[in-house]
């Protein structure tokens, strides 16, 4: 009989990342789960492969072997108490920081909990016998084998990570009998760099920096990366909660949401991930992430290196004894978000109006929160002074707190303004923050309230397409007054705050002088303005060229609505008119 690998791709996953990680030596105990595994591995001579039938024994084979060579061992069984004997060893090499990887296999851990024979429970393990556990299922979709590609390049990195030690795979099975794959497809394999290693060069093409929410920059920092920018002929792609201020800024979500935009184009050869969680996503052929973390975060899917460093150190190691001219890629970028920003017609009155109108008379060196969803979206299409510092709470991305931390943030500083844009439904969500007794005159909190969560109603969100429908449990209209023109009002004014308020744009522009005074006033400000949703939604049409897409939605949600539009000849009628 000729046997190859396995058809079980997550078996052959690990295969291919211990090949790429340089892991070979095996010690195989006998078993049924780990059959296709261990049959894998003994038709491929790459592994060097050792038998014992004691795990406990094995564990500690594995300790020996790792400490000898300074190499990883692998270790691998099947499930029952079989893996429950490698606790020992793997102890051990735990206190001595030995790089023993244990795959224990087993069927799906659907099967936990049902008495099933030979099925024991390894979600949870002992505090000081690995550094990092993961699961590696079966795979039935694309989903999965993202998942399980990045679970044991985690692990397998996790046998050198911060000091190294034993990691662990537990790795399902569906007793496949199929041996006839004769060459494993290529997994994206992810390497991790640490200061005084010698880092990978940066390719040839375009390069781009993209800065996820990232709090002030200091100056050393945004010199070298500005430096880095010129030499490597860079653009740095962010939004307001990047706080990156550099001459090759780019606004970058204005251009990412145009539906008519040929995006593909413009891909970048090389992204440098830096920052945390933001709404903006990026393309890029190859992803490198940088943080002192070192942790795997494959936000975009594409991440091939991550460097366990700070950033100043990374752009230093890059810069060092180099220069470079201006990077001409960061002002093609800059030069078409111009061209969108001019394109942009005359808007309703909306919360884009109202970004549009004001986002660059808000005080120099005052500080912007943003709300989640609709009222960051909306102000990050528009440039705020460069001075001005941006924040949200994007860590959770949900609609609680943004009150809070702009209340919190504002204590620290009472010399300068902490503006809050906010939507009615995360106001109000987090009203009774309004009310602590410590708040300050440099307050000022702008309310856009439309009477519903107007995310759910923008045509980007496929909840839209339910048209009237969306309004009652989707966008949750009719609470808090339903667009009451006193209830905030009172509750204000109560609480010591000056109350401002409109309902159109001759109203707005009569009084928003006041809300971005640059002088701090004697009491802290609510500036309430009512719009209408439907005008909401218009606006972001009209902001992002919008094409095809919305139309397809609108009749989806038509469809949805009015049943005599059912064959396909009426809807392809409705989307060309």
């Amino acid at each position: 009989m000729n046997t190859y690998y396995t058809v079980e791709r997550n078996i052959q996953i690990v295969l291919s990342l211990m090949k790429a990680h340089g892991i070979k030596r095996v010690i195989a105990s006998p078993g049924a789960t780990d059959v296709s595994l261990v049959a894998s591995m003994q038709h491929d001579s790459y592994f060097e492969m050792y038998s014992c039938v004691d795990e406990r024994s094995a564990a500690y084979m594995a300790c020996g072997m790792a400490a000898e060579s300074g190499e990883p061992v692998v270790i691998t069984c099947t499930g029952a108490t079989s893996s429950r004997n490698y606790m020992p060893g793997l102890t051990e090499a735990y206190y001595r920081k030995l790089p023993v990887l244990a795959i224990t296999c087993c069927r799906s851990n659907v099967n936990v909990g049902h008495y099933v024979d030979q099925v024991t429970d390894r979600s949870a393990l002992p505090n000081d016998i690995v550094n990092i556990s993961v699961y590696a299922q079966s795979i039935n979709c694309p989903e999965d084998e993202w998942d399980v590609m990045i679970k044991v390049n985690k692990a397998i990195l996790g046998l050198k990570y911060n000091g190294g030690g034993p990691c662990h795979i537990n790795l399902a099975t569906t007793y496949e009998k199929d041996f006839s794959v004769r060459e494993i497809a290529p997994v994206r394999v992810v390497h991790r760099y640490e200061l005084g290693d010698r880092l990978p060069e940066i390719p040839d093409g375009k390069i781009g920096i993209f800065v996820g929410a990232h709090t002030k920059w200091d100056k050393e920092l945004l010199q070298t990366v500005d430096r880095f920018c010129g030499i490597y002929n860079a653009a740095v792609f962010c939004d307001h909660t990047s706080n990156y201020k550099g001459q090759y800024r780019v606004l970058f979500p204005l251009i990412e949401e145009q539906n008519d935009a040929k995006f593909n184009d413009p891909e970048v050869d090389l992204l440098i991930h830096i920052g945390y969680v933001s709404n903006c996503v990026f393309k890029g052929k190859q992803i490198w992430r940088v943080n002192p973390d070192g942790e795997i975060r494959d936000t975009f899917r594409k991440m091939q290196n991550v460097f366990q460093m700070t950033e100043l150190d990374f752009f230093s190691y890059y810069v060092k004894g180099k220069s470079g001219n201006q990077s001409q890629y960061a002002k093609m970028w800059q030069e078409r978000y111009e061209s969108f920003l001019s394109k942009i017609p005359e808007l309703p009155f909306s919360n884009l109006w109202i970004a549009k109108t004001i986002s660059k008379k808000i005080p120099d060196n005052a500080v912007i929160h943003l709300g989640i969803r609709n009222s960051i979206r909306s102000w990050n299409y528009f440039e705020i002074p460069e001075s001005v510092l941006g924040y949200c709470n994007t860590g959770g991305f949900g609609i609680d707190g943004g009150v809070s931390s702009l209340i919190g943030a504002s204590l620290l500083n009472p010399d300068n303004l902490y503006f809050g844009i906010f939507g009615d439904l995360l106001f109000f969500y987090d009203m009774n923050s309004i009310g602590n007794r410590e708040i300050m005159s440099n307050v000022r909190i702008l309310i856009v309230n439309n009477g519903l969560g107007q995310e759910f109603k923008n045509y980007s969100c496929f909840s839209s397409m339910f048209g009237e429908d969306t309004n009652s449990y989707i966008a949750a209209q009719g609470h808090f007054g339903n667009q009451s023109r006193q209830l905030v009002k009172n509750y204000a004014e109560a609480l010591g705050f000056d109350y401002l308020t409109a309902s159109n744009k001759e109203e707005f522009n009569s009084v928003y002088p006041s809300f971005v005074c640059p002088i701090i006033g004697e009491k802290p400000v609510i500036f309430e303005v009512f719009t209408d949703s439907n005008d909401e939604c218009k606006a972001l049409e009209l902001t992002t060229i919008v094409g095809m897409k919305s139309k397809i939605i609108k009749v989806a949600g038509e469809i949805v609505s009015r049943p005599e539009l059912k064959s396909v000849k009426q809807v392809l009628k409705k989307i060309v008119k």
